[in-house]
């Protein structure tokens, strides 16, 4: 089968490159896809000049929702509403998967979605409902990776779960946030970012706080941070300030530069530390699980969706880049008609 990848070949340069797929495995038209922060570090050019000119030219976008159009296996019927997994396992590892240095991942190691059709292992793909929202149902990977960290979370907090902090009020925040009232219904949710119109969306948080008017007798038993780049270390200060004793540090938020940590306060509070990154086939299956039980979830998460762009050329894909870069909040939906 003839296919068309779109791939980007220096920042802010996209190219179509003509590829062959061999009929196997699970073929899938992509048809919702959502650009993340670290799509935007390649289009921007804003990594390091050996990492580009390393894994340049490349299709972009991990995070996708797409239709079967065949599949061998019997698993799948064409029509199928499917997301797409974007971490790939090589080789037998005993690390979990999205944490091996084993794995590839979609849109960073090897071609993203950009792409009429995609060919990925049965074990690659997973079925949503009809009925599932799919401009929503485009970022279940983002989804995931929160879910992920917080069933890590769940099984090394030895201390109450009573009050649980969220630093961050972008995207990942509010998905984390969020995903931690459903589990944790009993707890109270705090929510500590630095723009106003973002925190106001929170309504399911049982607090906000503005992070520069935390009042003195705050204080919490587990932390996630959701902020990333530089802002991590002010967050990671504070989260440390107003953590109780033994409680865990969830981290999520990606930087580019060194953050430097107060061990001293990590050691005499007895804090657990957990990084969290990508997620795996079982959290896309959960996420997809926890939607299905609670479809309410969905009347929060539209309010992540503030542009769809209909992609029908280059000059369209470059524009919902373009426009997604100077959006501060929000996920920028892409509407795949190539």
């Amino acid at each position: 089968m003839i296919n068309i990848v779109y791939r980007l070949k220096s920042p802010k340069f996209f190219e179509e490159a003509i590829d062959e797929i061999e009929l196997g495995g699970v073929i899938v038209r992509p048809t919702y896809l959502s650009i993340c922060q670290a799509d935007q570090r390649y289009y921007q050019g804003s990594r390091p000049a050996e990492v580009l000119e390393e894994k340049l030219p490349m299709a972009l976008i991990h995070e996708a929702v797409g239709e079967v159009v065949f599949d061998d296996s019997g698993e799948f019927k064409s029509g199928d509403n499917v997301v797409l997994i974007p971490n790939t396992p090589e080789g037998e590892d005993v690390y979990r998967a999205n944490y091996s240095y084993n794995s590839k991942f979609r849109g960073s190691g090897f071609d993203g979605f950009t792409s009429d059709l995609i060919k990925l292992d049965v074990s690659r793909v997973v079925k949503i409902p009809d009925d599932f929202n799919l401009q929503v149902s485009a970022f279940i990977e983002l989804l995931s990776v929160a879910y992920q960290g917080i069933s890590k979370f769940d099984e090394i907090a030895i201390t109450p779960k009573d009050v649980l902090g969220v630093w961050g009020d972008g995207n990942l925040g509010f998905i984390t946030a969020l995903l931690l009232k459903e589990k944790f219904p009993e707890s109270k949710i705090f929510v500590f970012g630095k723009h106003m119109e973002n925190l106001s969306l929170f309504s399911f948080a049982d607090g906000i706080y503005p992070i520069h008017n935390v009042s003195k007798d705050v204080t919490i038993d587990h932390a996630f941070e959701c902020v990333g780049s530089s802002a991590s270390q002010s967050a990671i200060d504070q989260i440390i300030d107003l953590i109780n004793p033994q409680g865990t540090i969830n981290l999520f938020g990606v930087s580019e530069y060194p953050i430097p940590l107060n061990t001293r306060m990590v050691l005499e509070k007895g804090l657990t530390i957990q990084g969290n990154s990508r997620s795996e086939r079982e959290d896309f299956v959960g996420v997809v699980e926890t939607l299905k039980q609670n479809p309410k979830l969905f009347e929060y998460l539209e309010k992540l969706v503030t542009q769809i762009y209909e992609i029908n050329s280059l000059n369209d894909l470059k524009e919902a880049f373009d426009r997604d870069y100077i959006s501060r909040f929000g996920k920028t939906i892409l509407k795949w008609n190539k």
